[in-house]
């Protein structure tokens, strides 16, 4: 698979021309950066005799017309098959400029995109499947806390947790602007109707802003709820500060810190002595490997009251194993102390579960 940089006109030629034997991707250079920024079209001629997928490579490093070294990364679309002698067009957006050599960065700085060219083309991606196509403005989802189905034995039971982020306003090299949502499920799988014994409802709104590629802090509005009426209502209004500091420590291991605090306000519910058990800062420590094992540790409290609670996740993508193997985690969670299910947020206990991951 080779890229090629040539103007539209030759490019139109060869997507006439007899098909040969690969799949070939072919882009007309973005007039610059910004230009770029659009989003930029590939176009992959499918030289072979039998129809393929239009799998393009994930990067492509180019040169804009005025000069500026590009790299392009591919945009998620619907999956297409090219047939024999045809093409697909596919979708890039810019990711970064990309300057050949020192002595290249040098020579093009005043050709350099301005700060922020990063940032992701406003382009909405299309999917689809046997329940019908969908779209929306996927490149600004991200993964939250992990996503994860876990069993235990006994009173552990299950426990389901769903979580995104969405970056509502600002660029990810900037200042930005967040919305998250976390749902966790606790089944009760030990009684003879299986139900959900207590759902933690978890909706944030925060804004980041990164310092370096190592540091990022942070700073909002988190509310949880148990999701009941009346006097069995529990409800936490929290304002939170906090930083996530990763560095590297060899062989490919990163150690990531996130230290938080926060302060209360509003009404509590039936839990006005929540504090009490669930403090007023946490930490949480990680260190893994890309592709690799993970271990991370969260732990929060009231030192005044001797009361609080640790969680840890051990994860490792199954498709380490094997290729054959399903591209999710391995997942083990465990939590001991308060507070694991809002409802339960003044009993104590400890508990022990295995599962799959989908993020961690």
């Amino acid at each position: 698979m080779r890229i090629l940089t040539i103007p539209a006109a030759v490019t139109t030629l060869l997507l006439a021309a007899p098909a040969a034997a690969q799949l070939r991707p072919l882009v007309e250079p973005p007039a610059s950066a910004a230009a770029a920024r659009q989003g930029v079209d590939v176009f992959l001629l499918n030289e072979g005799p039998t129809a393929l997928p239009a799998e393009g490579p994930a990067e492509i490093e180019t040169v804009a017309k005025d000069g500026t070294r590009l790299r392009l990364i591919i945009t998620p679309d619907a999956i297409l098959t090219v047939q024999p002698g045809a093409f697909a067009r596919l979708h890039y957006r810019l990711a970064a400029a990309a300057p050949a050599s020192s002595s290249d960065a040098a020579r093009d700085t005043e050709k350099a995109p301005p700060p922020g060219a990063a940032q992701l083309a406003v382009a909405e991606q299309v999917s689809g499947d046997s329940s019908g196509s969908s779209s929306g403005f996927l490149d600004r989802f991200q993964p939250h806390e992990p996503v994860y189905g876990v069993a235990g034995t006994g009173e552990a039971g299950g426990k389901l947790q769903f979580s995104f982020a969405f970056r509502t306003l600002g660029r990810d090299d900037g200042l930005h602007l967040n919305f998250a949502y976390t749902q966790t499920m606790f089944w009760a799988l030990d009684r003879p109707s299986g139900p959900f014994r207590a759902t933690n409802y978890s909706p944030e709104l925060y804004v980041d802003m990164p310092i370096d590629p190592t540091l990022t802090i942070g700073a909002g509005y988190r509310h949880d709820s148990n999701g009941l009426g009346g006097r069995g209502s529990i409800d936490a209004n929290r304002i939170f500060v906090r930083a996530a500091k990763n560095v590297a420590i060899g062989d490919g291991w990163t150690l990531e810190l996130v230290p938080q605090a926060w302060f209360y306000f509003g009404h509590r519910g039936a839990a006005p002595d929540l504090d009490r058990y669930w403090g007023y800062n946490a930490l949480t420590a990680s260190i893994g490997q890309k592709d690799g094992i993970k271990l991370s540790v969260t732990g929060r409290g009231n030192p005044g009251t001797g009361k609080g609670a640790a969680e840890a996740y051990l994860s490792y993508p199954l498709a380490s194993i094997s290729d054959d193997l399903p591209h999710i985690y391995l997942f083990g969670q465990a939590f001991t102390g308060y507070g694991e299910a809002l409802s339960d947020y003044n009993r104590r206990v400890t508990q022990a579960r295995i599962g799959i991951a989908f993020t961690r």
